[in-house]
């Protein structure tokens, strides 16, 4: 459990820092960067809609559930998980998110490869990584100049048990 606090804390610090952007009030280029995006084709798929799925544990492909109504679809529960509460959903300054809690019988390795595939497959770049006494963390975000969309995973093992997992996610704006 202690490890379980750790990695969340340290998590939740590395949210904070990819928050720590500045606002589009701060930025002199918002205002092209919104003509810009004015004539840009629509996103392939709309926030909690599914993306293709990456293959699960074995290299099956595994249908997605949602972590949440209306997360996106790099926020989804892992394949034969089991939620330890309802979801936690905000809404922020980058847009709606949410946190999950849940354990599986998968180790935290397998954890981590799954929702960073799901990520790539989502635009998100690799933000920092973890790997402390066994446990295993990934962050992800669309960068300074994205919408706020950001994945944040930790994976602990437990001694004789299944692997608990902290899932923290932003839909972006």
């Amino acid at each position: 459990m202690k490890r379980l606090l750790a990695a969340a804390g340290l998590s939740a610090a590395l949210v904070m820092t990819g928050c720590s952007q500045p606002g589009e009030e701060d930025r002199p280029e918002a205002a092209a960067d919104a003509a810009v995006e004015a004539d840009a084709p629509p996103p392939a798929e709309a926030p909690g809609e599914a993306a293709a799925v990456p293959a699960g544990p074995a290299g099956v492909a595994t249908p997605a559930t949602p972590a949440a109504p209306g997360a996106p679809a790099f926020a989804v529960l892992y394949p034969g998980a089991v939620p330890k509460s309802e979801p936690v959903s905000a809404q922020g300054p980058s847009g709606p998110g949410g946190t999950l809690e849940f354990t599986t019988e998968a180790t935290p390795d397998e954890v981590v490869a799954f929702y960073r595939q799901r990520a790539e497959a989502a635009g998100l770049k690799a933000i920092t990584s973890l790997h402390r006494d066994g446990a295993r963390g990934y962050a992800a975000g669309d960068g300074a100049d994205g919408r706020g969309k950001m994945l944040n995973v930790v994976a602990t093992p437990v001694e004789d048990g299944p692997t608990d997992v902290l899932l923290m996610w932003s839909s972006g704006r």
